[in-house]
């Protein structure tokens, strides 16, 4: 009930009475993101802090771990195992993706001593994600076209295609936009507009069996979508997304057989930033070792082991130790408004979309509202 189970985000409306118990997490069980969490722990205004006395003999739960930034990782590490050895709480992370944030983090220059006293919780990881596989994963070594892939998407009854970029994402579309059972997902898209289509992707799957159903999607659809494909085709990137693409195949295990996850070379390279450094991580992984098994947990730590130590060249790139590790003088503020886990120079615009735009719908079809 509201008393017990506060859900504590951006997206969600709350009711009068549950507001001041949000405001200080006042209640039993807290459901919010970790940028509510961790920008929380680094606030220095009492409005956002009033909530942190309510951590302590906690428990925190972390779902999909690796996605935090890892430009941050050294001080939400840090916070982590202060709140764990002061503050007596305890921290579960949850990730089909395990990353290696446990003892000594990244290289010479850039190391630092990230999560301690950390105990598995299964007790023998390993036979347990073998015993989990529902999926084969095969890694294609040319690249092909666009259209090559178009093709072999357009031969899959229902198939699931998650790309780099939103312009990937768009080129293989557009080559199956004659077909009228290919969705299209992307951040171009308003966030109702997402929501919608995620619904009559579901919708599709549970209750229409016979009917084809292709989908082209960026990395949004790749964690936390609770969607079953039995053919998963995914452009090569970090390990960690490889599995997340491959949790959504065969997921809930109804095949008479593992389902077919694909990993293949597109014709364009991806821009910089951290998509490109966990693709060359994964790269230089199957060039040590070719046969390596993708699903072992120890995989996992191998490839983020190379990926910090090689191609991560900041754990804290807003500079937050120094603003606070360096008594007499703490920087609270400057910390408080460095600490971002969302780089977000955008600003807020009114999309036209659904209920009561019918005029703007039709005006510019195919743009702001739906065909």
């Amino acid at each position: 009930g509201e008393e017990k189970v506060i859900e504590h985000c951006s997206n969600f409306e709350l009711t009068d009475s549950a507001k001041l118990a949000a405001e200080n997490w006042d209640a039993p069980i807290i459901v919010t993101t970790n940028v509510q969490l961790f920008e929380s722990m680094f606030a220095n205004k009492p409005s956002a802090c009033r909530k942190l006395h309510n951590i302590c003999n906690s428990v925190i739960i972390l779902d999909e771990v690796q996605m935090l930034p890892s430009g941050l990782l050294e001080p939400i590490l840090d916070a982590l195992n202060a709140y764990h050895s002061i503050f007596n709480v305890s921290i579960l992370l949850s990730t089909a993706s395990q990353p290696a944030i446990v003892g000594k983090i990244g290289g010479k220059d850039n190391g630092f001593i990230g999560l301690e006293n950390v105990k598995e919780i299964v007790p023998d990881a390993p036979a347990l994600f073998q015993k989990l596989k529902r999926t084969d994963i095969s890694i294609r070594d040319k690249s092909q076209t666009y259209q090559e892939i178009a093709d072999e998407l357009m031969s899959s009854e229902k198939v699931l295609c998650i790309v780099n970029t939103r312009s990937e994402a768009l080129e293989i579309y557009k080559k199956m936009s004659e077909d009228k059972n290919t969705i299209h997902l992307s951040r171009m898209m308003c966030s109702a507009h997402i929501m919608e289509m995620i619904s009559v992707i579901k919708h599709r799957l549970k209750n229409r069996s016979d009917e084809p159903l292709r989908v082209i999607s960026t990395q949004l659809i790749e964690a936390g979508v609770d969607i079953d494909f039995p053919v998963v085709y995914r452009s090569i990137a970090g390990l960690d997304s490889i599995i997340q693409a491959a949790g959504r195949c065969n997921r809930e295990g109804k095949l008479n057989g593992l389902g077919k996850v694909i990993v293949f070379r597109g014709e364009k390279n991806t821009p910089p930033g951290l998509i490109t450094k966990g693709k060359n991580s994964m790269e230089e992984l199957l060039h040590v070792n070719g046969d390596l098994d993708i699903f072992d947990p120890r995989t996992m730590t191998a490839y983020f082991n190379l990926l910090f130590s090689l191609h991560i060249n900041s754990f804290d790139k807003a500079d937050i130790k120094h603003k606070l590790y360096n008594p007499p003088y703490f920087l609270f503020k400057d910390a408080a408004e460095d600490f971002k886990m969302i780089d977000d120079s955008s600003f807020p615009i009114i999309v036209y979309y659904g209920d009561g735009c019918t005029y703007i719908e039709e005006r510019w079809e195919g743009g702001l509202g739906r065909k």
